[in-house]
């Protein structure tokens, strides 16, 4: 390692890995112009945002080490909660408010980790559902503290930097979101395209390889729990400073259940799966629900019945796949007439 820094080929390699891609700048400007369209829906979309950056805080243990989780809406409801109550409270200021349900969230996400960063398998899987459901259960019962099903009221957020008032029409929360949306990403960007991140990956695809060439395993899952928990805790506590509202549905098992179907849509270790699956189902569920408020599942369960057949990876691996076949096939075709 030592002689590869030397040389520079690792910090090469490392600043390749960072390198931003011409799709990856469009992305986020799609997002930025979607605030100027005339009668764009703006309220979706920051819903959209909000659950695509739970779905990046889940990809986090899930996609780049391997380790699922069926309770994650619980940090996400930790981040909602202590939002609203700070809000409550007397503590209106918005940003401030994020970064102590980020802190809060993460804290929880530690400990969290902790325990279960001995588990496999169905223990693991079992755990983080219980967890979930014992939150789930104490926020549905606390009806003093949290309101129970009628939700936290009196929640009051000042406006943003003190200039910038949470409006009807959702100019405010959308620009709010998509702001915080993209200093997270970027953030969460450079975890996982940094040497932290390959280990993750490493630990991932061979654990007891990587415990032989001595990377802490145990503690790296530890941090990326925490890491994960954090994110989505702002992702809640957005949710909670846009609508001023906040009960204990945010925690239910319905909400991690909703979190792995978008995982799966999008795709899992591509940090932009999230998005993508985001996009897809509250869009789809917006309008299928329009349709059918009864039914409208049916449709989400098939969708994810052809996904699984025809973008086995979920939507964005699937196609960057193709894209990369296709290259391939491109540069032998001018191999062969250059011959």
């Amino acid at each position: 390692m030592l002689d590869l820094l030397k040389n520079g080929s690792a910090i090469g390699f490392f600043r390749e890995r960072a390198r931003w891609s011409a799709w990856e700048i469009a992305f986020w400007l799609i997002w930025a112009v979607m605030f100027f369209v005339p009668g764009a829906n703006l309220a979706l979309l920051t819903q959209v945002l909000v659950w695509g950056l739970f779905a990046l805080s889940l990809d986090i243990v899930l996609g780049y080490r391997g380790v699922p989780s069926l309770g994650h809406a619980a940090f996400f409801g930790i981040g909602a909660y202590t939002a609203g109550f700070l809000g409550k409270y007397g503590w209106t200021e918005p940003i401030s408010a994020l970064l102590a349900a980020a802190l809060v969230a993460g804290v929880v996400g530690l400990i969290t980790g902790r325990i279960v960063r001995g588990l496999h398998g169905v223990g693991l899987l079992m755990v983080t559902l219980g967890l979930n459901l014992l939150l789930y259960d104490y926020v549905h019962r606390a009806t003093e503290l949290t309101g129970g099903d009628d939700g936290l009221q009196g929640i009051t957020i000042a406006p943003v930097l003190g200039l910038f008032r949470f409006d009807m029409r959702g100019y405010t929360a959308y620009a709010y979101v998509l702001v915080v949306s993209f200093i997270v990403f970027v953030l969460v960007r450079a975890l996982v395209n940094s040497a932290w991140g390959l280990s993750l990956l490493g630990a991932r695809d061979n654990p007891r390889r990587m415990t032989m060439l001595g990377a802490p395993v145990a503690g790296d899952l530890t941090f990326a729990f925490g890491i994960s928990a954090a994110v989505a805790g702002v992702a809640g506590a957005l949710l909670t400073q846009t609508t001023q509202f906040v009960s204990p549905e945010v925690m239910s098992f319905q909400r991690s259940a909703d979190l792995l179907v978008v995982l799966v849509i999008g795709g899992a270790a591509v940090l932009y799966g999230g998005f993508i699956g985001a996009l897809v189902f509250i869009v789809l569920r917006d309008q299928l629900a329009a349709l059918n408020p009864i039914y409208w599942y049916f449709w989400i369960g098939l969708l994810l019945v052809l996904i699984v057949a025809f973008f086995r990876t979920g939507i964005l691996p699937s196609l960057r796949t193709q894209w990369l076949r296709w290259l391939k096939r491109k540069e032998a075709k001018g191999a062969e007439v250059s011959a």
